[in-house]
């Protein structure tokens, strides 16, 4: 545990502890064409404006939140919270120089030191699936927002598993593997659209957009395939297993994975799920 951060513990959920500075300095780098990009839409579809005080929730290295601070301009405010100190501290770096940009180490569970209805607009992107208690974390989100103040997730939406994970799934099943099994086979706990109106409204939320939008997934190698794996995970894609055994299943992995690649590399269809709700 890193002292000062406060550890929800949850059964099944991914380790927070298990982040490095190199891993951060691979996220900051490899979602600004993945996670940044899907966070200007959203930032677009919730119509954020100049002077709105906007909380940004995972907002890991700070892209995202850097970007939205340009947007509500200087009589605006970010704040982001992420409970990785080592993208958070790339994320203060960034701010250095804008008055109306902050970050904190903060745990999604552990807001109580926010004030009620601070809030105009709360983003959450490229966080949801990551979270294993929904209901408490939308209540928390209802809390901070002023009245008729905006939410907008972005998120992985709930789909059949990609060949790339039907193979991280069949080597880890592998002996020796297999003798340290993960406490749940997903890392993530995603939801799908009814799912995400059905929280929205047992949470205080009027839902005005939720939708699955197709994406393409596009990795050049297999190894940009697993650094983008193990830098979106934080350290949980193979971070169950034994130190001496995670090169072993990483080669592994890598192997099989160059075998479904073509010349365009290794793509990936999913669904991306968009939603924006009003607090009523």
């Amino acid at each position: 545990m890193i002292p000062g951060v406060n550890y929800r513990v949850i059964p099944g959920a991914p380790q927070l502890n298990l982040d490095t500075d190199e891993l951060a300095r691979d996220y900051d780098r490899i979602s600004a064409t993945r996670q940044f990009e899907f966070g200007k839409q959203l930032v677009a579809d919730l119509g954020i404006r100049p002077g709105e005080r906007v909380l940004d929730i995972g907002s890991g290295t700070g892209l995202l939140a850097h970007h939205i601070a340009e947007v509500v301009g200087p009589s605006g405010r970010v704040h982001g919270i992420d409970p990785l100190p080592s993208r958070i501290h790339i994320a203060l770096d960034r701010a250095r120089n804008r008055s109306n940009l902050s970050f904190e180490v903060s745990d999604v569970y552990d807001l109580a030191h926010l004030r009620d209805q601070s809030y105009d607009v709360i983003v959450a992107n490229s966080v949801f699936h990551w979270l294993p208690d929904k209901t408490p974390a939308l209540l928390t989100f209802w809390r901070l927002l002023r009245p008729a103040g905006r939410i907008g997730i972005s998120t992985v939406a709930k789909g059949p598993r990609l060949p790339m994970q039907e193979i991280v799934s069949a080597v880890l099943s592998e002996p020796p593997f297999d003798r340290y099994p993960r406490a749940r086979e997903s890392l993530t706990f995603k939801v799908d659209a009814e799912e995400m109106r059905a929280l929205f409204e047992m949470t205080g939320f009027a839902p005005s957009l939720i939708d699955v939008r197709p994406v393409e997934q596009n990795y050049a190698t297999a190894e940009q395939a697993v650094r983008f794996l193990e830098a979106s995970s934080f350290g949980n894609f193979l971070g169950h297993l034994p130190t001496d055994l995670v090169y072993r299943a990483r080669v592994t992995i890598l192997r099989r994975l160059a075998g479904i690649a073509t010349e365009q590399g290794i793509v990936q269809q999913r669904g991306r799920l968009v939603a924006i709700a009003h607090r009523r």
